[in-house]
Order: C-alpha cells, then structure tokens, then sequence
C-alpha cells in the first residue's frame, strides 16, 4: 500500500519531465530567424521558421503582418518573390508570396510555406514585375541577416 502511494508520484514526475524533454527536442529543431525592418514597407514585420526533415531537405515558412499592397510599393510592382541565398553563394527563387484573400488583402497578411534542398543562410522578399525571374531586382521589401542552420 505504502508503495504504490509512493509510485505514483514517481511517475507524475517521470512524465513531465518527458514532456518537458520531448518539447524541448521539437523546437531546438526549428530554426526562428526575424525579418529585418524594411525602409520599402517599414510597418511589415515576420519571422521565419527553418527546420530539416528526414530527407535532408530544408522547409521555410512565414507569416508577415501589416504588408503593403504589390500596388502601392513606389515604383509599383506585380507580385512579391522569395529569395534564398544558400551556403554555396547561390541566389535561388523559391516561389511568390501569397495571402489568404490575396493581394490586395484588407488583414495586410502573407504567408509563405516550401521545402527546398539548398541549405538556406538568407531569406529575402523582392517586389517584381514577373515572378519567374531568374534573377531579385533592386527593390528588397524584407531580408533576414545571414544566419546558420545546424542538422
């Protein structure tokens, strides 16, 4: 009798601290990264979240809050792209920004979600005319700071 009120107590503690354990294992795998303040869009803000899965891939996503109108960006622009820069140096183009009631959207909301195989040190948002562009042009909405992902 005696030690079964003893077990139990043990094993309430057992089992948080595995819970604990196991939250802390899921999230040291993701990666948060923030987006710098903008001069193009200055009220925009979002953070990025990074983690590889078990195929070594890397997946991105976002959200961004209070982003502007493609329209009302000076000049005017198309569409929003986002941009990698992989640890090899290599610009690469991973897809265009969408809002759920799409641009212009009244909640000013974006997000973004995609799996690539280039390991990612820097994300970036420009404003385009085409969004299958091999190359960003020169207005930059949002960039993160160089950053490093660990496997």
């Amino acid at each position: 009798m005696k030690t079964a009120r003893l077990i139990r107590p043990v094993k309430n503690i057992f089992l948080r601290i595995l819970t604990v354990v196991m939250l802390f294992s899921v999230t040291a795998c993701v990666k948060k990264i923030k987006f710098q303040t903008s001069a193009v869009v200055p009220a925009a803000t979002g953070y990025v979240y990074i983690k590889s899965d078990e195929n070594k891939n890397y997946v991105i996503r976002f959200s961004i809050s209070n982003l502007a109108e493609i329209s009302r960006i000076q000049p005017s622009r198309q569409t929003y792209v986002v941009w990698l820069v992989s640890d090899q140096e290599k610009t690469v183009n991973i897809g265009l920004l969408e809002s759920s009631a799409g641009f212009p959207s009244k909640q000013l909301k974006a997000s973004f979600e995609t799996v690539t195989s280039h390991k990612p040190t820097k994300i970036f948002i420009s404003a385009e005319n085409n969004g299958n562009v091999q190359y960003p042009g020169k207005l930059m909405v949002l960039t993160t700071n160089k950053f490093r992902i660990n496997r």
